[in-house]
């Protein structure tokens, strides 16, 4: 009995043995698995950190102030256009021009018939004549109480309507000969010799293109930067460039496209330029920060949108829309860009947005040239 009590006391003390081994092997298995487990990811954190980043060319660079440009399509037109009607009823017996010509004020276009006018303005004059006498005579009589003044107003009515009559024989004899009421050039001439024409009818179209206007229409945005005296360019269709001053800017809006109309009036005393050509107005608009850089480094993001990539204070690549401002031959001037700046000149269309990059100075792989050249020439 004593005996199996000591081999019961052995086997239970083998059972815990094992218990406790098996807890440790499993413990140590359930180690190495999860070990072997993240040893994937250690491994890829560690592929990253040591994988060489792309390499780019950068400038720092700061933000200007410039004025943006207001750029609208329009038409060049006459600053004026007026339509000559006859003023009294006669035949065309003469035409001094031909349509398209230039004309100075004052010089002919059509002369009519005078025939009797002549003998009408003598006859007037010589009515105005005799009722001076008759209103004397009766002035001095009405003096003597042989008038009375009843007779006396009578004969002042008479001498009024007679020098109207004067008059209007003499402005008839000037309405015989339709001239050009400013310097400018004859559009259209509507009347022949032999044509009868009555007052009120139309004679001649006459516009003034000493002085054009390049007539367009901006934003509701723009025309508050817009004032009627400032200065302002043409580009005509022909491609030259001219300068004007704008003499109109619309107080209202139109009602159906919402824009205002601006009118730059431009100098063509020469006749070099023709109304009714295509031209590109531009006028200075607002004053804004923005940044100077080459078209060549305007890129595509995800979304098709233009713009330029930078890089922040940790290297990561980061893109901004392009709002370009205006346009010359140093450059684009883009706004909207933070006022000191880091921006890819190299390789900024092999690298997304939020990139760790290796970023190279422009400045430092200069001076390693002229290094390497100077080197060279020693």
């Amino acid at each position: 009995m004593k005996m199996q009590f000591e081999n019961l006391k052995r086997y239970k003390s083998w059972l815990i043995s094992a218990a406790i081994t098996t807890a440790i092997g499993l413990w140590l298995i359930s180690g190495q698995i999860g070990n072997e487990n993240s040893d994937p990811d250690n491994a890829q954190v560690a592929k990253q950190e040591t994988e060489a980043r792309p390499g780019v060319r950068v400038r720092r660079q700061t933000a200007e102030e410039v004025t943006r440009t207001i750029a609208v399509n329009g038409r060049t037109a006459p600053a004026r256009v007026v339509d000559i009607n006859a003023e009294t009823d006669g035949r065309i017996v003469a035409v001094g021009r031909e349509r398209g010509d230039r004309l100075d004020r004052g010089d002919v276009i059509v002369r009519l018939d005078e025939r009797d006018r002549h003998a009408r303005l003598a006859q007037a004059s010589a009515t105005v004549k005799q009722r001076e006498l008759e209103y004397a005579a009766r002035e001095k009589l009405q003096g003597e109480s042989y008038v009375s003044e009843a007779q006396l107003q009578e004969a002042a009515a008479l001498l009024e309507a007679a020098k109207a009559e004067l008059t209007r024989a003499e402005l008839d004899i000037n309405y015989m000969v339709i001239s050009a009421p400013f310097d400018g050039a004859l559009q259209e001439r509507h009347v022949e010799i032999g044509d009868f024409v009555k007052r009120g009818d139309p004679v001649a179209s006459f516009v003034d293109d000493r002085t054009l206007i390049v007539r367009a229409s901006i934003s509701e945005y723009d025309a508050h930067y817009v004032t009627k005296g400032e200065e302002g360019t043409a580009e005509l269709a022909t491609g030259e460039m001219v300068t004007g001053v704008v003499r109109y800017m619309a107080p209202v809006a139109d009602e159906a496209t919402r824009t205002f109309t601006v009118e730059l009036a431009i100098d063509n005393s020469d006749g070099a330029y023709r109304a009714g050509m295509t031209a590109k107005l531009m006028i200075p608009g607002e004053t804004v920060s923005a940044q100077r850089v080459s078209p060549s480094l305007l890129t595509l993001d995800d979304a098709g949108n233009l713009g330029v990539k930078t890089l922040n204070d940790a290297g990561v690549v980061e893109f901004y829309r392009a709002d370009i401002v205006m346009s010359s031959s140093d450059g684009i001037w883009i706004a909207g860009l933070p006022h000191l700046m880091t921006i890819i000149t190299v390789g900024q269309g092999f690298v997304n947005e939020g990139a760790l990059v290796d970023a190279v100075p422009e400045d430092d792989i200069e001076t390693a040239v002229a290094i390497k050249s100077g080197t060279q020439d020693d």
